[in-house]
């Protein structure tokens, strides 16, 4: 995968150089007409400050331990680390001489002040969609109520000429075309506005969704390939398929999507990795009919050609041949050692505390990389106004290889799960994985 991105990036530069390199620049990217914003409107504001939530800004722009929106979270990829950025209005080092256009032009087309592309770990993608007025109340709401933070950027660690951004505009020419939002008539209103939201500022599709060659997302909306939302591994955790599919939704109810974004939990499942992190900064902020219409919309979406559309759990063995000490089946008996006395001999844990392991579509995933990490390295469930107790699992990473493979295989094939198997070299894979995780830039403040 990192030869694959080099090759990719370093064919952009060979296409850039000899068609003329920033001459052949769209113009969408040009600097946008100057408009008015008034940021002392208190409604702008207030309403720039709810979105602000659902886009899960603070996630992003908030390095754990630094201060709102300073910037300084490390995001992995496979050619480096990405520091994200100061957003607060400093002068110096954040965004506070944007003017409207700037923010516009960097918000929804991925271009800085100073006409450099963004990475697109910036979602600027899914942010096209949004209307004018909301970026204006975005605008109004950080320039007016976020504090001014004097922090610098860190440089990110991509190795040059990798590093060199000129090349992602003919990115952003091949996959970050100017469109607009595209509701589907036979869908009722309140799905078009849940299509309208988990398509835009919510970005649900920069992590859930798979990305092509050139890491651009397969698809930005439900457009017929059945790609969008089908679930994807990103940072080594596996943002789950959200289609209502067998190893998708299909177990889930619209009360339970909604449960869950609401407080990041369930009583079968909690949210753990980043989407802690989004229910935590984003969703428990949003209202009630914003989460009832994402939940309602995810639900139409269609199970994938050649895909189960309902998840038929086989017989539960297990449950009997724990409580009778029967530790036979390969990984049964660290199941025991390690797992049951939280989660129980019957994988059914204990609601909204410790998930469930029988029937939890996580843990029959198609996937098993978020399994592993959070076998490895442990999770803890958001804090919410909703649930103010959060609960921690700890990591397993003095375990062995072989015995996590075990154990984790037994888990995603007993009390009736039915999913592949984990080898060893899945377990080594994200070890390595884990240890590569970037240190977040916080810069430690001088004493006084």
């Amino acid at each position: 995968m990192r030869k694959l991105t080099k090759i990719v990036l370093v064919g952009a530069m060979g296409f850039a150089a000899a068609y003329g390199g920033a001459r052949l620049l769209p113009a969408w990217l040009a600097p946008a007409q100057p408009g008015t914003v008034d940021i002392n409107d208190p409604q702008l504001i207030q309403r720039g400050a709810y979105l602000s939530h659902v886009a899960d800004c603070a996630a992003c722009h908030t390095a754990p331990g630094g201060k709102p929106f300073a910037g300084g979270l490390g995001m992995q990829t496979p050619m480096g680390t990405i520091y994200s950025t100061n957003i607060t209005p400093d002068p110096a080092h954040g965004i506070g001489g944007y003017s409207y256009a700037d923010f516009e032009r960097a918000v929804r087309r991925g271009v800085r002040a100073d006409g450099q592309p963004l990475y697109p770990a910036m979602p600027y993608v899914s942010y096209a969609i949004t209307s004018d007025d909301e970026i204006k109340a975005l605008y109004a709401y950080f320039m007016s109520s976020v504090q001014p933070v004097d922090q610098a950027n860190a440089a990110t660690t991509i190795p040059w000429p990798a590093s060199m951004r000129w090349p992602l505009s003919y990115w952003q020419l091949m996959f970050a075309r100017p469109r607009s939002f595209q509701a589907d008539p036979g869908m009722d209103a309140v799905a078009q506005r849940g299509a309208y939201l988990v398509e835009g500022f919510a970005h649900c599709g920069a992590c859930h969704t798979p990305r092509g060659l050139a890491f651009q997302e397969k698809a930005l909306g439900e457009d017929g390939s059945r790609h969008f939302l089908s679930g994807s591994v990103l940072e080594g955790w596996y943002a789950k398929n959200l289609r209502d599919e067998g190893t998708g939704l299909a177990t889930w109810g619209e009360a339970d999507i909604v449960e869950f974004l609401r407080s990041g939990r369930t009583d079968r499942t909690a949210a753990f990795g980043g989407m802690a992190d989004v229910v935590q900064h984003s969703t428990q902020h949003m209202t009630a009919e914003d989460l009832q219409a994402m939940a309602h919309y995810l639900k139409q979406l269609p199970a994938r050609a050649g895909r189960a559309p309902q998840w038929q759990p086989g017989q539960d063995t297990t449950t009997a041949q724990l409580r009778a000490g029967d530790y036979s089946v390969p990984g049964a008996l660290v199941y025991s050692e390690h797992c049951q006395a939280c989660h129980r001999a019957d994988g059914r844990g204990a609601p909204r505390i410790y998930p469930a392991l029988a029937g939890n579509s996580i843990v029959f995933a198609d996937d098993p990389s978020s399994l592993i990490q959070v076998t490895l390295a442990g999770g803890r469930t958001p804090d919410t106004v909703h649930d103010r107790m959060a609960f921690s699992m700890p990591g397993f990473a003095n375990v062995s290889n072989k015995e996590l493979a075990d154990v984790l295989s037994f888990i995603r094939n007993s009390w009736g799960n039915h999913a592949s198997t984990v080898s060893a070299d899945d377990i080594a894979r994200m070890r390595r994985v884990v240890a590569d995780k970037p240190v977040h830039y916080v810069p430690v403040e001088e004493s006084k």
